[in-house]
């Protein structure tokens, strides 16, 4: 390993939502019209758009002083081969923190809030005026970390996906997925809008907005249950949670294995019944996904590596 001042540094950026806008309808005067056409505030996305990019550069400043550093925008991680020293940097949203840690391998990861008006930060404690600070404790491996149970997808074929937060395996399109799907030495056949298995960092997320609808349906037609009996689990929990959406009871599917858990050593398999339009996806990043079409088997489990969160 490189000299602690030797590290790299990686930068992890995201484009704002004035830049999304502005790359789908070309200039940042018809953007503005297209928002205020429809009675929106466009200035609040000029604002964002201000705060973060200012935010950058002060980042941007203090790893020029650092001296060996790269930035990259996020939706380049799938494709981006980071060294074993690699100290690597998001500047937020959460979903930024997320969406790089599932391409990491025990490298620290630290997460820097831009506008803590605008975002909680639950993976971002630090703020850009921070990192100076932060760096050299870094590099000479003298900070604390936070472990991150991460879960992993693998096809049959070898492809694998990691999820930080949750995996999403269904259908793309508003449509039924169809499956078999087999955990605990049960098997069965289901319709529905897809399932989720979700890390203990997602059993807050995505998994607890499944718990939480599904809680309040079921008090409504006359099966409430007690007050605070849903409990997420901690971030290095080596367990995992899976819940299927909306299944659909018929002829040909079945509703017993609408939830679960997975300890470290047990697997979820599901295999794709869908022609076509089966995808599995992780932490909300459809665009980074594996295909999951007819025939196809995923094993679905706890990953071997964790991810790394400096506190």
């Amino acid at each position: 390993m490189p000299a602690a001042n030797d590290r790299k540094i990686v930068l992890v950026t995201r484009k704002t939502r004035l830049e999304d806008l502005v790359a789908r309808y070309l200039t940042a005067a018809q953007a503005r019209f297209y928002v205020e056409h429809l009675g929106a505030d466009f200035s609040d996305y000029e604002r964002e758009h201000e705060v973060y990019h200012a935010q950058r550069r002060l980042t941007l400043q203090v790893l020029e002083q650092w001296g060996r550093y790269q930035a990259i925008e996020r939706s380049f991680l799938p494709n981006f081969i980071f060294a074993p020293s690699d100290i690597v940097v998001a500047l937020g949203q959460d979903g930024v923190v997320a969406n790089t840690m599932k391409y990491l391998d025990g490298h620290p990861l630290i997460g820097l809030n831009p506008d803590p008006t605008r975002h909680d930060g639950v993976l971002l404690p630090f703020a850009p005026r921070d990192l100076a600070k932060l760096l050299p404790d870094i590099a000479a491996e003298k900070r604390a970390s936070r472990a991150v149970t991460m879960a992993r997808a693998r096809l049959t074929d070898g492809q694998v996906l990691h999820a930080v937060n949750d995996l999403f395996v269904g259908a793309r399109t508003h449509v039924s997925a169809m499956y078999e799907i087999a955990a605990g030495g049960a098997t069965e056949r289901q319709s529905s809008s897809g399932l989720i298995v979700s890390t203990g960092l997602g059993s807050t997320a995505w998994f607890k907005s499944i718990v939480t609808g599904s809680v309040a349906i079921a008090g409504e037609f006359g099966h409430p249950a007690e007050p605070g009996t849903y409990n997420a689990l901690a971030w290095d929990a080596h367990e995992l949670r899976f819940a299927v959406r909306e299944p659909f009871p018929s002829r040909n599917s079945q509703t017993s294995l609408i939830c679960g858990r997975l300890a470290s050593s047990e697997a979820l398999r599901v295999r794709s019944l869908m022609p076509e339009n089966g995808v599995i996806f992780s932490d909300g990043i459809e665009a980074d996904r594996l295909d999951f079409n007819a025939g196809t088997e995923v094993e679905i489990g706890i990953a071997e590596r964790q991810g790394r969160l400096i506190v």
